[in-house]
This record gives structure tokens, C-alpha cells and sequence, in this order.
């Protein structure tokens, strides 16, 4: 094992045995009516109700699978408990997967490879959509992540109290400017009121080795409490020779007054992911995984150096390595004050550090790699330039990220009457930079996927942004008769970016030959009306009818060369008439539906809850980033290709989500949600002087038809659930001419808690088993492509894992 990864992991802590000790008796619930008479936050809890509630994990109160909130939008929740049930330390993301309208695929059991990830909601993917950790920004999820941070790495999984999902549209106050469609917020746990401690370990596949301890303070006077954690994980991938892994911190601080209470949150994050690369298809044939040959350099050298297997390969050849390293700091203290019963003001500040490095070493003779060379080392033949990239016949690629942001965000929340008046405003400045390196590989001084490259041999380019964000919103929430609210109001989105070119592209180094890195310049972006509505009826005690209108925006990404940007435009002229006569996306969002949650006397049937909700969507402005030139996949993966970004119409989605929960006694429970969606591209668009035809066609990676469920018994100590997963068929281009077929997983969980241990408060211990079947399939898709190809990534295979862990 690389010495690097040793130092590296991450942490596992939460309140574990407390967690195990509740029944899941109902997996899906619906507040009580009166909840919605309260305003839309979280109301002030004094020390001796939060302790109340916070003890109430190991008191043996029943907790949820799934919550289903009852507002004007769509928003369900998963818990702790069945977060760490489905995989310890497992990404909450990939845990929302079995909600209805939820479509979560990688590569990976805990769905941590960032490279590999994809999420669809209602049609929109992971970077038009928001997510706040504890209200706290986390960006639009792009890979190498530019205004944000995975929320893998923004928390430990351990430490997650909460992960909820709007699948029609966020909430007015959401921190994002990414959400087009809905949103995704993770709530940390608070620290115990009782001092203790947890520690686990998980065992598994591939060589599965989790590490998680955390230790709680109580409650050390004056309303004070703390917790701190850790966690390392070390698993080998399942399908190369590579280890991921890494340390992660988490701390957080509570102080519970009569009218404040002020929390801190830290997290530190250090991983290093090596990845594999997707499979181009259908050139692809019968292939699988497409590895990396590290360690095994002599037979990489060998791969290179004009073998049959490389050149036969094409687009398919295998990279020595490459990998993903991140490291991130995050912090912010929050200040919520109650004025009176009835006016709270809530204020929040925070600051975000990233490093970030991806890394690709591979071939000096790779489509595209000779022009690029040349043009930094005119007088130096191909035998020459394996002599300046060290005599290995490979260099070293990487695009290396800083970012650096904070904000601040207050909300003053006033009931006067029968309206809750929520105003609230957020305002962050990011300074982010993007750089392209191009490092020797030395072949007697050979690098590995867990090493920071030094001494770059090409400074080839780095883009600098600077980008002021400013947003308020206003609401209100018009009880006007028991049973009936109305609600109102809009979202003002202001962003301000400058790019900047500091290192520019030597003239032929590019994709096509004639594109350049542009100096670009000022792009603002401002949408001062960005309304919504809402209706909330309670139909009976026991059903409610639900309706929500709102209008969102998505700015402009902050990213150059390469990218779906406008500073990643051919040239400056391209730029300056985009900024002129460009149109940021906008996307209406219509819902509605109905929720039940009735107790019922049907022979073992005790309980039925569930939502059907319908929903429209019209996307406008969709901004696509279109080939310059004749498209070659093989040149824009190696050294990017120079797009324009162009706006190509309209999509319209309609859809239906119906999801049940049937509890039948206190034993079992089963958990059903189908999907329906259906988005298509409403325009044909223009590449070159080529008309592609994706009028009429369907989005992309979306499947039409999806289907989850969870079976869960529980007796006592002992608790086991059977889980299913169906996704339909996905079409892999945009012209639909070729598709990924429909595929199932299933999984199980179960564990036992053992108590009266002396010393310790209990001990757990839970076994899982994912792809019980051992199905193989595609996940994640990259359907950039127009037409005739696609990448794929494959399904991870069974896996078994094992889990003990005792709390004190």
C-alpha cells in the first residue's frame, strides 16, 4: 500500500448505538397537521427541550425511514439511522437514491468517486441544482468543483442527522444559484447533552478498511456542548490497482441559551481517489472496466512503445494512472436570536478553502499530445520529446484548482397574525483559479497516483475568477383558515464574475489548432423577480393537497477553457457578442399533489402513508457547450477542445412520482416509489454548418421509468431490510440513436445490538451486501456526445461488508 495513503482516510463517528436502539416502525411519515401552522424554519428550542429531544435517540421512541414534509413542494427526507443502514460512511447522496424522482449512479458501494458520479432529478442533473450543508453553500457539484465542495467531504456521513431533497423547486432561501430545478440539504448532528464517546470498524471488499471514532463532551455548563471526530478509510477499488482513501475532522461547538444559540461547525478533508476511466462505446465491444497499468511500469512502457494492443485500443488505451486529490477546509458559526415568540433572526457566516489536483499520466504519443508538444518544443522530434518527458514515453497531465470563498447570509423570520414573514438575504465572494500543467515523467524517478506533481515542464493555461454572488428573498405565508394556506413571494440572484487569463495557451496548442485562451472580462448576471407560489390544503385530518409555482435561475459557471463557460469561448470576439447577446437558463417548475398518513385496522395492514405528486417543468435557455470543429473524441479528452457555448432551446418535462409506505404491525414495513418521467429536448441545434436532429428526442440519461422499494423487519434488538433498485432505459446521446439498457440491484443490511457490556453502553454489529445479484450494467453515463458514441462507467459488483462498533 502506497505510503501516502496509509497517512490517509477518513472518519467514521455519529450516534451510533443510540440510533440502533429505535424500531423502524413506519418508513414513510406525514407531519401532523398543525405543523404547517408554525413558520417554515426550525423554532427556537430552549436547552431543556433540545436535550429532551436529542436523548430521545436512545429512549426507544420510534424514528422514520423517510419523512415526508408537509409544505407547497415536494420535500422528503432520509434519517441517520437509515443512512447508515444502506453502508456505513456512505456518501448521503447516493443514500437519497431510493426516493422517488431520485436517480443516483457510480462506480463505487458508497458513491464517493467524484469523477464517476451523476444525479438526476426531474430531469435536471447534479449541476442545476442546489446543496447547502447546515444552510452553508456547497456549490453545483461539477467535477473539479469551482464554487463548492462535495457534501462527502463537507461532513463526515457519521455525522449527518439529515438528508432532504425538494425534487420540484428549493426553497426561496436555498444558498445556490445553481438550482434550477430542486434542491439537496444535509443536516449535521448537534452534540450530545450526555458525554461519551463511539468508535467503529468496517470490514469488506477489496480490502474495505473504515475507521470512525468520535468523542462528545455533555453539556459543560452554561448551555455548552461539543463533539470532535475522525475518520479513515483505505478500500482498494474493485476493478485496478488503486487504493482510495483519506483523514477527515469534523468539530462542532453548541451554545443553548434562553433566547440564542450559536454553533460552530469545522471540517478538514484530505483524500486521494484514483480513478478509472469510463469506456468509450459502442467502440468499447465486449470491454468492462478499462483500468490503469499502475504499478506495473515496465509493462506501461512497453504498452506505449508502439505495441499491437495500444494501437489497437484506439480511443479505449489504457492510462498509466490517474486520480482525483482534494483537500478541503470549511467552517461557519451561526447565530440564531429569538427577539420574541414571534420575530427570530437567524445570521451565518463561512469560508471554504480548497486544493485540488487531477491528475492523468499517459502517453506522449496519444491523439492530439504531438501538436500540443510541438508547439512548446518546435525543435525536438518525437524520439527528442520522450527524452524531455523523462525517457518513459509518458507525461504527466494534471488541472489544478484553488479556491478560496466566504460569505454571510441573515433571515428575519415574523409572525404577525396569520402571516409568517420570512426576509432573508446571502452575499459570497469566490475567487477561484483553474490551471493546466503538463509535468515529465521521469522513468527512473517514477510518480504515483498519490503524489503532488512539482516543476511543471508546461505552464500551458490558468483562468482566474473573481465572482461576487448577492441574493434576497422575500416571503409570506398567509394562514387564511385552519386548514388553508397560501404563500408568496420572490428570489433576487446578482452575480458578478471577472475572469482573467493570467497564463495563456501558446498559439497551436489547443483543439482545434486555430482556438486560443481568451482574456475574457466582466460577465454580470442579475434576475431581480424570480417569483413563487404556493397552496397547502388540509383535505381531512389525514390528506393534504399540495401546490407550488416558482421560476429559478442558473448562473453562469465560473470556468475557462474547456468548459461550458463563456470564458471558455474559441476567442475574445466569441466572448464579447456572448456577453452581449447570451441568455442566462431559466426554468418554470409546476407541481402538485396529494399525502396521506392514515392508521388502518386491515387484518396485519396497520398503517398506510404515501404522496403522488405531477409535475411540469419548462427549461429555457439551455446553454451547451458545441464542438468548434469536426468532433474527435479522442483529442478533446486528452487536451480539450475549444467549444462554443451555444444556446440550444428548450426542454419540457412532465412527470409523476407515487410513493407508499404499508406498515403492518411493529415488525414489518414496505416502502414502494414508481417514477414517470418524460423530457425532451424541444429544438434541433447547429454544430459547425450540421443541423443535429434532437427535436422531440428525450433528455439524455434520464430514464423514462424508475423503481425503488425497502422491505424492513425489526424485532427488538435485531433489524434487517431487503432493498431494491430498478432503472429503465437511458438514452446515451442526444439524437437517441443509441441507448444503456434497464438494469436492477438489490441489496441487504442487517445488524444486532448487544447491551449490558460493562463499560460499555452497547455494542453493534451490522453486515450489508451490495448487488446482491452481482448484475452488471452501465452506471453513470457521459452523454455529451451528438451522436454515434458515449462513455460508460460500470456497475460496482457484490460486495460484502461487516461493521462492529460499541458506544461508551
Amino acid at each position: 500500500m502506497p505510503p501516502k495513503l496509509i497517512r490517509s482516510g477518513r472518519i467514521a463517528l455519529g450516534l451510533f448505538c443510540s440510533t440502533i436502539a429505535l424500531s423502524v416502525a413506519q418508513a414513510q411519515t406525514v407531519q401532523s397537521p398543525a405543523a404547517e401552522k408554525k413558520p417554515t424554519r426550525t423554532p427556537h428550542k430552549t436547552s431543556a427541550t433540545a436535550k429532551k429531544e436529542n436523548d430521545g435517540y436512545s429512549n426507544g421512541n420510534v424514528e422514520q425511514i423517510m419523512a415526508t414534509a408537509r409544505r407547497t413542494r415536494s420535500e422528503q427526507s432520509i434519517n441517520h439511522t437509515q443512512l447508515q443502514r444502506i453502508l456505513p460512511g456512505i456518501n448521503p447522496v447516493k443514500a437519497l437514491e431510493i426516493l422517488p424522482g431520485v436517480i443516483f449512479e457510480n462506480a463505487d458501494p458508497w458513491g464517493n468517486n467524484e469523477q464517476n458520479s451523476s444525479l438526476y432529478i426531474h430531469g435536471f442533473n447534479q449541476n442545476q441544482l442546489g446543496f447547502t450543508l447546515d444552510g452553508v453553500p456547497l456549490g453545483d457539484q461539477s467535477y473539479g468543483n469551482y464554487n463548492g465542495l462535495s457534501p462527502q467531504r463537507a461532513a463526515l456521513s457519521e455525522n449527518i442527522a439529515s438528508t432532504s431533497v425538494a425534487t420540484g423547486a428549493g426553497a426561496l432561501g436555498t444558498a445556490s444559484t445553481s438550482n434550477l430545478g430542486g434542491s439537496l440539504q444535509f443536516t449535521t448532528q448537534d452534540p450530545m447533552h450526555k458525554a461519551g464517546g463511539q468508535i467503529s470498524q468496517t470490514f469488506g471488499s477489496w480490502s474495505t478498511f473504515r475507521t470512525f471514532a468520535r468523542v462528545d463532551t455533555g453539556d459543560f455548563g452554561n448551555g455548552n456542548s461539543a463533539y470532535f471526530s475522525w475518520a479513515r478509510q483505505d478500500a482498494r477499488a474493485w476493478d485496478f490497482a488503486g487504493h482510495q482513501g483519506g483523514n477527515q475532522v469534523n468539530a462542532k461547538f453548541v451554545h443553548q441559551g434562553s433566547k440564542d444559540k450559536v454553533t460552530a461547525f469545522f471540517d478538514w478533508s484530505d483524500k486521494v481517489e484514483p480513478n478509472e476511466d469510463g469506456i468509450v462505446e459502442p467502440a468499447g465491444g465486449s470491454m468492462y472496466v478499462r483500468p490503469f497499468l499502475y504499478p506495473n511500469l515496465k509493462e506501461a512502457v512497453n504498452y506505449y512503445n508502439g505495441s499491437a494492443a495500444y494501437k489497437a485500443a484506439g480511443n479505449n488505451y489504457r492510462n498509466y494512472y490517474s486520480d482525483a486529490q482534494r483537500e478541503d477546509f470549511l467552517a461557519y458559526v451561526k447565530w440564531t436570536h429569538d427577539f420574541s415568540s414571534n420575530l427570530h433572526w437567524d445570521n451565518q457566516i463561512y469560508y471554504h478553502h480548497d486544493m485540488g489536483e487531477g491528475v492523468v499520466a499517459g502517453p506522449i504519443s496519444a491523439a492530439g499530445l504531438p501538436t500540443l508538444f510541438s508547439a512548446y518544443f518546435p525543435s525536438d522530434s518525437s524520439s527528442q520529446l520522450s527524452g524531455v518527458f523523462g525517457g518513459s514515453g509518458m507525461a504527466t497531465r494534471t488541472t489544478e484548482y484553488w479556491d478560496n470563498r466566504g460569505g454571510i447570509m441573515s433571515t428575519l423570520h415574523y409572525k404577525v397574525g396569520h402571516h409568517n414573514i420570512e426576509l432573508g438575504g446571502w452575499y459570497e465572494r469566490n475567487d477561484n483559479t483553474q490551471a493546466r500543467r503538463w509535468y515529465a515523467f521521469d522513468i527512473n524517478n517514477p510518480t504515483s497516483p498519490y503524489d503532488r506533481q512539482q516543476n511543471p515542464l508546461i505552464h500551458q493555461y490558468t483562468n482566474l475568477f473573481y465572482t461576487n454572488t448577492i441574493t434576497t428573498h422575500l416571503q409570506d405565508s398567509w394562514q387564511i383558515t385552519k386548514n388553508f394556506m397560501l404563500s408568496a413571494g420572490f428570489k433576487s440572484e446578482l452575480v458578478y464574475t471577472d475572469g482573467t487569463l493570467p497564463v495563456a495557451a501558446l498559439p497551436g496548442s489547443l483543439s482545434p489548432s486555430t482556438a486560443r485562451t481568451i482574456p475574457g472580462g466582466n460577465v454580470n448576471t442579475a434576475k431581480p423577480f424570480l417569483p413563487a407560489f404556493g397552496a397547502l390544503w388540509n383535505i381531512t385530518p389525514h390528506e393534504q393537497w399540495f401546490a407550488n409555482i416558482q421560476e429559478n435561475m442558473r448562473s453562469f459557471q465560473d470556468t475557462g477553457y474547456g468548459n461550458a463557460s463563456p470564458w471558455g469561448m474559441t476567442s475574445q470576439a466569441a466572448f464579447e457578442d456572448f456577453k452581449k447577446h447570451g441568455k442566462v437558463e431559466t426554468a418554470w417548475t409546476y407541481e402538485t399533489g396529494l399525502r396521506t398518513n392514515r392508521h388502518v385496522n386491515l387484518g396485519p395492514l396497520t398503517n398506510i402513508s404515501g404522496q403522488l405528486e405531477y409535475y411540469h417543468v419548462h427549461y429555457s435557455n439551455r446553454l451547451l457547450s458545441v464542438a468548434s470543429s469536426p468532433y474527435n473524441s479522442s483529442v478533446s479528452y486528452i487536451i480539450g477542445s475549444a467549444n462554443i457555448l451555444t444556446n440550444v432551446g428548450s426542454v419540457s418535462t412532465d412527470g409523476m412520482d407515487f410513493s407508499f409506505t404499508a406498515q403492518f404491525g411493529r415488525h414489518f414495513s414496505f416502502y414502494n416509489a414508481l417514477s414517470y418521467n418524460k423530457s425532451v429536448y424541444n429544438d434541433n441545434y447547429v454544430t459547425g454548418t450540421t443541423v443535429v436532429p434532437t427535436a422531440g428526442k428525450n433528455v439524455a440519461g434520464v430514464p423514462n421509468w424508475t423503481e425503488k422499494f425497502v422491505a424492513s423487519t425489526n424485532w427488538g434488538d435485531f433489524y434487517g431490510q431487503f432493498i431494491g433498485d430498478v432503472i429503465g432505459r437511458r438514452y446515451t446521446t442526444f439524437t437517441n440513436d443509441l441507448s444503456a439498457k434497464a438494469y436492477t440491484l438489490f441489496s441487504i443490511n442487517a445488524g444486532y445490538t448487544i447491551r449490558n457490556i460493562p463499560h460499555v453502553q452497547c455494542l453493534k454489529i451490522q453486515g450489508n451486501i451490495t448487488n446482491l445479484t452481482g448484475t452488471r450494467g452501465w452506471s453513470t453515463l457521459n452523454t455529451t456526445y451528438a451522436s454515434g458514441q458515449y462513455t460508460a462507467f460500470p456497475i460496482a459488483p457484490r460486495m460484502f461488508f461487516l461493521t462492529v462498533g460499541a458506544s461508551f
